[in-house]
C-alpha cells in the first residue's frame, strides 16, 4: 500500500552498539545483518542522559579546583596566624628580658654606690658612739642614712641574733650555758645588704651553748 503524499516517513534510529546499555549483555546480530532499531523516545532519553552526565562531570571538575584553592588559602591563613602568635610571644619575652636586665643594671649601680659609702657609715657610727655626732653634722648624717635606706640599703647584725655563717663573720668565739645555740653576743662591725645582695657580712663575736654540768665539773677539778 502506498503512503499518502502528506504523510512523512517515521524516523528510524539504528542502534549499532554491540553492548546493550540496559542489560550490559552482548547483543546478537539481527538477521539479515540489520541492526536493532531504537524508538525515538529511547534515543532522546539516551541523548539527554549523556548530556546530563557531561554537565555533572563539568560541574565536578570545576568544584574540585575551587575546593583545593579554598583549602590552600586556609592553610596559608593558619600558617600566618601561627607565625604572628610566635612573633608576638617572642616580642613579649624580649620586653620582659630587657626590663629585667634594665632593673638589674640599675640595682647593680645603686649597690655599687652604696658599697662605696659603707666606710662613711662606719665613721658616722663611731662618731655617734663617742658623742661627736651632733648639730649640723648629725643632720647631714641622718639625711645620708635616710637616703641610702630609701634606695634599698639595709643594715643587719645585732646582739642576740642567731649566728648565720652566710651573713655573719665570726672573729671571736666563746661558750656559755646562758645560750641555747650559736648566738651573736657582740657586733664589732655592722653588715649591710642591698635588696637581696649582701654587700658586707657583719663581723661578730659568737657564743655557743655549754651545759652547766661541764662548768661544775671544771670547778670541782679546779
Amino acid at each position: 500500500m502506498s503512503r499518502n503524499e502528506g504523510e512523512q516517513e517515521p524516523v528510524v534510529v539504528r542502534d549499532r552498539r554491540r553492548i546493550d546499555p540496559e542489560t550490559g549483555q552482548r547483543r546478537t546480530p539481527a538477521p539479515n545483518g540489520e541492526e536493532a532499531q531504537v524508538p525515538d523516545s529511547i534515543s532522546g532519553t539516551l541523548d539527554e542522559a549523556v548530556a546530563e552526565a557531561g554537565t555533572a562531570a563539568e560541574s565536578d571538575s570545576a568544584a574540585e579546583p575551587a575546593q583545593g584553592e579554598s583549602a590552600g588559602l586556609q592553610q596559608q591563613v593558619d600558617e600566618l596566624t601561627a607565625d604572628l602568635k610566635r612573633v608576638t610571644a617572642e616580642y613579649a619575652n624580649y620586653r620582659k628580658r630587657v626590663e629585667r636586665d634594665r632593673e638589674s643594671v640599675i640595682a647593680g649601680a645603686k649597690a655599687s654606690v652604696a658599697g662605696d659609702l659603707l666606710t662613711v657609715l662606719d665613721d658616722l657610727e663611731r662618731a655617734e658612739a663617742h658623742g661627736d655626732l651632733n648639730g649640723a653634722f648629725k643632720a647631714v648624717a641622718d639625711k645620708l642614712v635616710t637616703t641610702l635606706n630609701s634606695a634599698g640599703l639595709e643594715a643587719f647584725g645585732a646582739e642576740g641574733d642567731e649566728f648565720d655563717p652566710s651573713v655573719h663573720e665570726a672573729v671571736q668565739h666563746s661558750t656559755s650555758p646562758d645560750v641555747s645555740g650559736p648566738t651573736v653576743t657582740a657586733v664589732l662591725r655592722r653588715g649591710y645588704r642591698f635588696a637581696d645582695r649582701v654587700l658586707r657580712p657583719a663581723m661578730v663575736a659568737v657564743t655557743d651553748h655549754e651545759p652547766a654540768d661541764a662548768d661544775e665539773n671544771q670547778a670541782e677539778q679546779g
